[in-house]
């Protein structure tokens, strides 16, 4: 395979209903609407399928109000996918989610509760389009191994390696350089790396597909050096 951008039918990406999965799997906090409120809670998200876990205060409206539903409480989900990584419109999706929430059990510290949300569907809009999935769709989709680690990994490449991000330029068709755009690592996943192309009129992303998808964060960085040995071959004409 490849690592040059190939044409869309053929590079292989996520899913949406696995990027949704990789969303929920990384996020710190959501915002959940119920009943024309609107609450913050800053939980991790633990994905099992079509059913989420998340973590909120014995004393949060949200617990109060699932413990009063016998049948869940409705609820939408929303979160906001941003770059970790400075560029502009660094909004990469949006997710809303709706289902319906549960009081599972207690938490070992007695201060909060942990609260099931058995998801019906979602909604996934990202500057390319707006897809939408069933609780189906998300049961059957894993969530990307490197979605835990992916803002690490791209603060780590832009602030600590930009000598490696000029030599992957190489591999871009140089008519996407032109004007000398700023490039900045955007977002990655097992199957590749996606550069930002910031230009002063506009800017473009571009994926770069590994020769294998890495299955951990030890195994990206083999990938990215792969990409590197690839562009060290090609002439530094792409550069300039």
């Amino acid at each position: 395979m490849s690592p040059h951008p190939q044409h869309d039918a053929e590079i292989p990406e996520p899913t949406a209903a696995e990027r949704i999965g990789s969303l929920l799997t990384a996020t710190s906090s959501v915002v959940l609407r119920a009943g024309g409120e609107q609450h913050e809670l800053s939980t991790p998200v633990s994905v099992h399928g079509s059913r989420l876990r998340l973590r909120a205060p014995l004393d949060s409206p949200m617990t109060s109000a699932a413990a009063g539903e016998q049948d869940g409480l409705a609820v939408v989900l929303d979160l906001t996918d941003i770059a970790p990584v400075a560029v502009r419109d660094r909004v990469r999706g949006r997710l809303t989610l709706a289902g319906r929430l549960h009081l599972a059990h207690l938490a070992d510290d007695g201060l909060s509760v942990h609260l099931r949300l058995d998801v019906a569907h979602a909604v996934l809009s990202t500057p390319y389009g707006t897809t939408a999935i069933t609780g189906a769709d998300l049961a059957a989709a894993d969530p990307d191994p490197l979605a835990r680690y992916e803002a690490g990994l791209l603060t780590h490449l832009a602030d600590d390696h930009p000598d490696a991000l000029a030599m992957l330029t190489r591999l871009l068709d140089p008519a996407l350089l032109a004007d000398r755009p700023d490039i900045r690592p955007l977002a990655l996943d097992r199957y590749g790396l996606v550069l930002r192309l910031d230009h002063p009129h506009g800017h473009r992303d571009v994926r770069l597909v590994f020769l294998e998808p890495a299955r951990d964060a030890d195994e990206f960085g083999h990938r990215v050096h792969q990409l590197l040995s690839a562009a060290e071959q090609e002439p530094a004409a792409h550069l300039s």
